[in-house]
This record gives C-alpha cells, sequence and structure tokens, in this order.
C-alpha cells in the first residue's frame, strides 16, 4: 500500500514537473515569437537600426538555412533534425528523477526547447528562420532570441554535466537493467 502512494505520488510529481517545463518552453516561446513579429513590423525592408555603433545593429535576415546559414534550402532535412533533437529531449525530460537537483536540467532543457520550437514554428510557418541581432564588431553571423536560447541552454547542460553531476547521478538514463551490473 505505502509503495503504492509512493509510485502515485512519484507519478503526480513527474506530470507537475513536466507542466512547469512546458509553462516554461511556452512563455520563452511566446516571447520569441513575439520579438520576431515585432522585427518583421519594424525591421524588414529598412536598413539596421544601430545601437551601439560599429558595435551592434538589428538588422533584418531571412535565414533559409540552419546554424550560421549552413546547409541552404534544406527545410525538411532541418526540420527533421529538429524532430529528432526535439524527441531526443523529451525522453530525457520523462526520464529526469523529480529530486530537487535534477530542476536546473529541467529549466534548462526547456529553454532550449523554446528555442528549437521557435525556428521550428518559423520554418514551417514562413519557410526561413527571422533573424535579426548582428554583432557588426565581429562579423558573427547575424541571430535570434531563439538562438540565445538554444546556445545557453546548451552551454549551462554542458557546464552541469562536466562539473556539476557524476556519473552516477547520470544512472537514470542507463538502458542496462540493474541486475546484470550487479552479476560483473
Amino acid at each position: 500500500m505505502r509503495r503504492e502512494r509512493e509510485k502515485d505520488n512519484q507519478k503526480v510529481s513527474r506530470r507537475r514537473m513536466l507542466v512547469i517545463d512546458a509553462v516554461i518552453a511556452a512563455l520563452l516561446l511566446g516571447f520569441d515569437q513575439y520579438v520576431k513579429y515585432l522585427v518583421v513590423a519594424k525591421l524588414k525592408g529598412n536598413p539596421a537600426y544601430v545601437l551601439i555603433d560599429g558595435v551592434l545593429e538589428l538588422q533584418y535576415l531571412e535565414n533559409r538555412g540552419s546554424a550560421f546559414g549552413m546547409l541552404q534550402n534544406q527545410k525538411f532535412f532541418i526540420l527533421f533534425v529538429d524532430l529528432v533533437f526535439l524527441g531526443v529531449i523529451v525522453f530525457f525530460l520523462n526520464k529526469l528523477p523529480e529530486t530537487r537537483k535534477f530542476v536546473k536540467i529541467h529549466v534548462l532543457l526547456s529553454i532550449v526547447v523554446a528555442g528549437g520550437m521557435g525556428n521550428m514554428i518559423d520554418r514551417v510557418r514562413l519557410d526561413y528562420v527571422v533573424d535579426f541581432i548582428s554583432f557588426v564588431l565581429i562579423n558573427y553571423p547575424i541571430f535570434n532570441v531563439a538562438d540565445i536560447y538554444i546556445v545557453v541552454g546548451t552551454i549551462a547542460l554542458f557546464v552541469l554535466f562536466m562539473f556539476v553531476f557524476r556519473e552516477q547521478d547520470l544512472e537514470f538514463l542507463s538502458f542496462k537493467q540493474n541486475r546484470y551490473r550487479e552479476m560483473k
């Protein structure tokens, strides 16, 4: 009886965390889409808007490729890869333990999902991704808010996995059954 109650509590806790993940991703996705809407309304067809002369500009660009403009006009391949990555992230979110230790990973993966979904929505709806942030000082490729979500979330996850979590913390990801490990 007690075990059944614990399992039910774990299911409720997991669902609650997944709902929080979805809310975080939806809010960030909404912000990304709103900013892109403003960019199209204000910058499309206009010269770049200089924020810091020689350093930072807002410049409308239709990116028909992936990161850094690679894979130009490969919409279906890029969408396929996006869906695979999102599927892996959703699987990972579903496997994460509900303990406090993993809340940061939940949040960071939700941020990455929001970025991936933001660019995916653009690709499906417009056939390109709306990019607009330009670091002219270093001639960096033009990017958008969704790209920031993906890069910042991924770097933070990398740091967590390299320096915070130990291998034992991530055993929940193993496909091996425990009984085989104990035999060795």
